[in-house]
């Protein structure tokens, strides 16, 4: 079976993951997100690393893409790029979130590069979802105890409506320097989020 998804494990804090499909997705472990594959119960296809984070030892079937530490990209980044070059239509990232901000924010930002470069692109946690939103439509099925916001991450956003929310938008702007879309909530079964230009960070979040 011709695998389509590429799970980037990440070395931000680690995380549990739900929709996981070990066998099925390729994954490709970044640095000490290597230690997390096991814990994930995924076996990595590749392992990107500059070893700054991990460097013990590694099973010899897993090919290594080794790079020094002084770089332009991230390990994450750089593994987002592989995901690319090898004509992936989806990529989720892992265990990205949390530890150093700077890195949590390039984080974000790779995967707003995966959406921009035609990937359906997510990030999962156990307490949040990320979604990359370009020129679509997300239909999001009610969840109890989630929040639900929305960030203008590549814009200005135009065109965006949010629908079946409790606090809705029809053909708005969204700016990257104003947090107009945090912490809305369902209002409806099924909440509609599209946009005509722009990249969306679309994000559920557990709730205390």
């Amino acid at each position: 079976m011709e695998k389509t998804r590429c799970v980037i494990v990440s070395g931000g804090d680690f995380s549990p993951v739900q929709g996981l499909k070990p066998g099925e997705d390729y994954v490709i472990a970044c640095d000490r997100g290597y230690t997390y594959c096991e814990r994930l119960g995924l076996r990595p296809d590749l392992l990107i690393t500059d070893y700054d984070s991990y460097s013990g030892p590694t099973d010899p079937a897993v090919p290594v893409n080794p790079f020094a530490s002084e770089k332009d990209d991230t390990d994450t980044m750089l593994a987002v790029r592989c995901a690319l070059e090898r004509g992936f239509s989806e990529v989720l990232l892992c265990c990205a979130l949390g530890g150093r901000l700077d890195h949590l924010l390039a984080n974000l930002q790779s995967l707003v590069f995966a959406r921009k470069h035609g990937m359906r692109a997510s990030l999962y946690s156990e307490d949040t979802e990320i979604t990359a939103l370009m020129n679509e439509t997300l239909l999001l099925p009610r969840r109890e105890g989630r929040s639900l916001s929305v960030f203008a991450a590549d814009g200005p956003c135009r065109g965006v409506c949010i629908r079946g929310a409790k606090y809705p938008l029809e053909n708005a702007e969204i700016l990257p320097s104003f947090p107009i879309g945090v912490s809305n909530a369902w209002a409806s079964d099924t909440a509609e989020i599209s946009l005509s230009e722009g990249i969306l960070l679309v994000i559920l979040s557990k709730l205390p």
